[in-house]
């Protein structure tokens, strides 16, 4: 079985961060930093979790910047969604997953181009 490594991109990563300060004075933030860790453990375990979007519906800026080919979409409480992609690593070996964003549901429907 290949192994599964997981990364964050510095705009996850910045979400995150964000989420931890905030977490020991929101009850929401850290319900949103918890679902985190959980359904990165999911996807651990299977790196098809989440829900796949189609290629013609990727963002042109995480094709752009990341080189995304896939990306999938997990949800997290409070309609956060967390965006991630799927490459090899050690070729064989390991399954590589990036975590490209952690963001509310207002900031997915902008990078998504949904109007209200």
């Amino acid at each position: 079985m290949k192994r599964v490594s997981v990364r964050l991109t510095p705009e996850a990563d910045e979400a995150c961060e964000y989420l931890v300060r905030k977490a020991s004075d929101s009850k929401q933030e850290e319900t949103i930093l918890n679902a985190f860790h959980q359904k990165i453990e999911l996807i651990k375990n299977d790196v098809h979790y989440g829900n796949p979007i189609a290629k013609r519906l990727i963002p042109s800026e995480y094709k752009n910047k990341y080189g995304v080919k896939n990306l999938f979409r997990v949800e997290l409480p409070r309609f956060w969604r967390m965006l991630y992609t799927l490459t090899a690593g050690n070729p064989g070996v390991e399954t590589l997953v990036i975590v490209i964003d952690i963001i509310d549901h207002k900031k997915y429907d902008k990078i998504f181009g949904y109007k209200k």
